[in-house]
């Protein structure tokens, strides 16, 4: 009797066990169950580290790199253009330029700051009036250029400021004494041509057309020509970095343009973003630059203000006649003129190259022709 007790105390006591065991068992699985999520979700944000990581980590002779980056280029400021452009078709936004660019400004400021705390300068080299003059410089081109936009075509505009190079050897040959070689005065000369014929082709289908438009953005030409000149004398005196520079030119500009200046805030959200991409914009030309020189960015750019130029036609209604193709062209070998002037060198390097490709080898010879003895002084 007692044995048939204790067997059957053991029985009652088994549903209890196996329980235990299926508990034990469950809590097994679902321990497995939350570490194997765990490992997914570290090895998915690993991934996207690395990811991010081997991207800028190759080097510029990669074509994923340069790919990228111009990809940046046209994506950033495509919509910076086109944004710019539809607040300008807003009623009443046009006489706000001034309110835009103190917004910018602001904007500009906070990015730049916290790409210093990214990077880790915390100390400034180049003094605050160095920077004041900067701000005054850049509140002038960026605001001048800006409020132009309520006065002329959007493409006018863009093709004034593809010929930036016009005030900027007019300069140099008045204040610093510079000289060019041939290729920037053929340049020039094919800018200033090619802007007539441009401007003379707005005037007679817009009926809108304001001189006072060319008067400003040729006023902010001037200033942008300045900075350009003042900016290179400040880097190679201080050995500024690029992101101190902006921090506080902007920051300067943005308390230069806030005094006195208020308006109502419905505006704000648009130019939030035309800020934002006008800034990631500036940075990867910039980075285009350092990694793959002048003559490789201003082919990307030209082809991103092409293209807005294209857009602005789609996107925005307005007349189009054929001398805008033809003068615009003009001004784009203006563009590639000045560029060859500055690196003969190089181009000659990539015309033997690709001629060798599609021509006997005696052109090799025919391009690669030293011209360094007919360059004279670079200009900023």
């Amino acid at each position: 009797m007692e044995i048939n007790k204790i067997h059957h105390q053991d029985s009652k006591s088994l549903p209890s066990r196996s329980l235990i065991k299926v508990s034990t068992t469950v809590d097994t699985n679902e321990t497995g169950n939350m570490k194997s999520h765990e490992h997914e979700g570290i090895t998915h944000s690993t991934s996207k580290i690395s990811l991010s990581k081997r991207y800028s980590s190759l080097s510029p002779q990669h074509p994923i790199r340069f790919i990228g980056l111009s990809a940046q280029v046209f994506l950033y400021y495509v919509a910076y253009s086109y944004l710019i452009e539809l607040l300008f078709t807003l009623k009443g936004f046009s006489n706000t330029a001034w309110f835009l660019t103190c917004y910018q400004f602001f904007i500009y400021g906070i990015l730049s700051f916290m790409q210093l705390g990214f990077i880790g300068l915390s100390q400034r080299r180049a003094s605050y009036r160095s920077y004041i003059i900067l701000a005054s410089l850049s509140v002038s081109t960026m605001g001048l250029s800006n409020y132009a936009v309520g006065y002329l075509n959007y493409p006018t505009l863009l093709i004034f400021k593809c010929c930036k190079l016009i005030p900027v050897l007019i300069g140099g040959i008045i204040i610093q004494k510079k000289r060019f070689n041939r290729y920037d005065v053929a340049a020039a000369f094919c800018m200033s041509i090619g802007l007539i014929f441009f401007t003379l082709a707005d005037s007679k289908v817009q009926p809108n057309f304001n001189t006072y438009g060319v008067i400003l953005i040729c006023l902010a030409l001037v200033a942008d020509a300045i900075i350009g000149n003042y900016q290179e004398k400040v880097m190679k005196t201080h050995h500024v970095s690029n992101v101190e520079m902006v921090f506080y030119s902007f920051i300067f500009g943005f308390l230069i343009i806030l005094i006195g200046l208020l308006y109502p805030f419905h505006t704000y959200g648009y130019s939030l973003i035309i800020s934002i991409f006008g800034y990631l914009g500036m940075d990867i030309v910039l980075t285009l630059i350092k990694e793959y020189g002048a003559l490789i960015c201003v082919t990307v750019t030209t082809c991103r203000k092409a293209i807005t130029i294209i857009l602005s036609f789609i996107l925005f209604s307005k007349p189009f006649v054929f001398d805008y193709v033809w003068s615009g062209f003009i001004v784009v070998i203006g563009i590639y003129l000045n560029v060859y002037g500055r690196n003969q060198v190089a181009f000659n390097a990539k015309i033997a190259l690709y001629g060798n490709r599609l021509f006997p080898s005696r052109w090799r010879s025919k391009f690669l022709v030293s011209t360094s003895s007919r360059s004279l002084l670079p200009i900023s």
